[in-house]
Protein backbone atom coordinates (compact mmCIF):
# COMPACT_ATOMS: atom_id res chain seq x y z
CA UNK A 1 0.00 0.00 0.00
CA UNK A 2 1.72 3.20 -1.00
CA UNK A 3 0.25 7.17 -1.44
CA UNK A 4 -2.23 7.64 -4.36
CA UNK A 5 -0.05 10.10 -6.27
CA UNK A 6 3.13 7.26 -6.18
CA UNK A 7 0.48 4.47 -6.98
CA UNK A 8 -0.65 6.11 -9.89
CA UNK A 9 2.70 6.28 -10.87
CA UNK A 10 3.28 3.22 -10.73
CA UNK A 11 0.79 2.23 -12.46
CA UNK A 12 1.56 4.80 -15.45
CA UNK A 13 4.87 3.33 -15.48
CA UNK A 14 3.70 -0.59 -15.79
CA UNK A 15 1.22 0.04 -17.93
CA UNK A 16 3.07 2.09 -20.24
CA UNK A 17 5.75 -1.08 -20.15
CA UNK A 18 3.32 -3.66 -21.42
CA UNK A 19 2.49 -5.62 -18.06
CA UNK A 20 -0.10 -6.36 -17.00
CA UNK A 21 -1.30 -3.74 -14.12
CA UNK A 22 -4.76 -2.78 -12.23
CA UNK A 23 -5.65 0.14 -10.28
CA UNK A 24 -8.15 0.73 -8.10
CA UNK A 25 -8.71 3.76 -6.03
CA UNK A 26 -11.02 4.03 -2.66
CA UNK A 27 -12.89 7.62 -2.03
CA UNK A 28 -11.88 8.17 1.85
CA UNK A 29 -9.08 5.81 2.18
CA UNK A 30 -5.68 7.01 2.10
CA UNK A 31 -2.09 5.03 2.69
CA UNK A 32 -3.75 1.93 4.12
CA UNK A 33 -7.26 0.99 4.04
CA UNK A 34 -9.71 1.06 7.24
CA UNK A 35 -13.42 0.22 5.26
CA UNK A 36 -13.72 -3.47 6.02
CA UNK A 37 -15.14 -3.93 2.33
CA UNK A 38 -12.47 -2.35 0.43
CA UNK A 39 -9.90 -4.47 2.43
CA UNK A 40 -12.12 -7.52 1.13
CA UNK A 41 -12.45 -6.18 -2.45
CA UNK A 42 -8.98 -5.67 -2.45
CA UNK A 43 -8.26 -9.55 -1.54
CA UNK A 44 -10.28 -10.85 -3.45
CA UNK A 45 -8.87 -8.48 -6.36
CA UNK A 46 -5.74 -9.63 -5.75
CA UNK A 47 -6.60 -13.34 -5.53
CA UNK A 48 -8.00 -12.98 -9.17
CA UNK A 49 -4.82 -11.03 -10.83
CA UNK A 50 -2.72 -13.47 -9.35
CA UNK A 51 -4.80 -16.63 -10.99
CA UNK A 52 -4.90 -15.29 -13.89
CA UNK A 53 -1.43 -13.29 -14.43
CA UNK A 54 0.78 -16.26 -12.87
CA UNK A 55 -1.05 -19.30 -11.45
CA UNK A 56 -3.40 -19.25 -14.58
CA UNK A 57 -6.10 -21.04 -12.10
CA UNK A 58 -9.76 -20.21 -11.60
CA UNK A 59 -10.52 -19.08 -8.42
CA UNK A 60 -13.42 -21.44 -6.39
CA UNK A 61 -15.38 -18.23 -5.29
CA UNK A 62 -17.37 -15.95 -8.01
CA UNK A 63 -15.42 -13.21 -8.10
CA UNK A 64 -15.91 -10.35 -10.79
CA UNK A 65 -12.75 -9.32 -12.08
CA UNK A 66 -11.94 -5.78 -12.60
CA UNK A 67 -10.30 -5.00 -16.20
CA UNK A 68 -6.62 -5.72 -16.46
CA UNK A 69 -4.47 -3.73 -18.41
CA UNK A 70 -2.25 -4.92 -21.40
CA UNK A 71 -3.97 -8.34 -19.94
CA UNK A 72 -7.82 -8.26 -21.08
Amino acid sequence: VVPPDQARKIYKALKESGLPVALVEYEGEQHGFRKAENIKFTLEQQMVFFARTVGKFEVADDITPIKIENFD
